[in-house]
């Protein structure tokens, strides 16, 4: 087992490695202009070899985002039975504001903002980012009961969490400053958790006995 764990602490090492190589080439160059085979070079891996650990160009990117893709899926099932799945993603998400986790989009360092801008500004990047975010609404439809219901209430909920991060980054990057935008991102996730509350009743607790099969 030790062995095991071993093996695949190296392989998140070699993926990371490999990502944070090829971003690093992505800022310097743009996206469009630097090649796998650069890359693979940079890593001092075969172009075969890379193209294991990451199918698409693209997923060098995105690997940035592997941890967050069943975030919510998790946070539902570490919730207890008394808090709502709904709540649980809306105390989660107000946490990651108060801390200025990037993937809320209320965070100005310059290695984020220069990250948002080439994933936002690659529309490549943006297409392939569908496939995660489909990822993570399978998931947390599992984890809120694996009904039709519960697939729609998670493209719901994943889709509220895309946007409010958007619209955070998206005044940042205009300039504005991070304290500026506190009030209002925070305003703005009660208000869309509240509205996700209210147009999922059934999420206000654990029985699914009245969702949608």
């Amino acid at each position: 087992m030790a062995g095991t764990g071993l093996r695949e602490r190296k392989k998140q090492q070699t993926y990371q490695h490999v990502s944070d190589i090829a971003i690093t080439l992505f800022l310097e160059k743009g996206f469009d202009a630097v090649s796998v085979a650069e890359i693979a070079a940079a890593a001092g891996i075969s172009k075969p070899t890379l193209f294991r650990y990451f199918p698409a160009k693209e997923d060098l990117v995105l690997h940035r985002f592997a941890d967050h893709e069943d975030e919510a899926a998790r946070v539902v099932r570490a919730a207890g039975a008394e808090v709502s799945p709904v709540d649980a993603l809306r105390r989660h998400f107000l946490d990651g504001l108060s801390r200025e986790d990037p993937v809320t989009g209320l965070n100005a360092a310059p290695g984020v903002l220069a990250f948002h801008r080439l994933f936002y500004g690659t529309p490549s990047l943006v297409a392939r980012a569908y496939e995660y975010q489909q990822r993570s609404e399978a998931v947390l439809a599992v984890a809120l009961g694996d009904t039709l219901a519960a697939r729609l209430a998670a493209g719901q909920i994943i889709a509220v969490q895309r946007i409010l991060a958007q619209e955070n980054w998206r005044r940042i990057a205009a300039g504005e400053a991070v304290e500026a935008v506190r009030e209002d991102a925070v305003a703005a996730a009660e208000g869309a958790f509240g509205q996700l509350e209210a147009g999922l009743p059934w999420l206000g607790g654990r029985d699914m006995g009245n969702a949608i099969e």
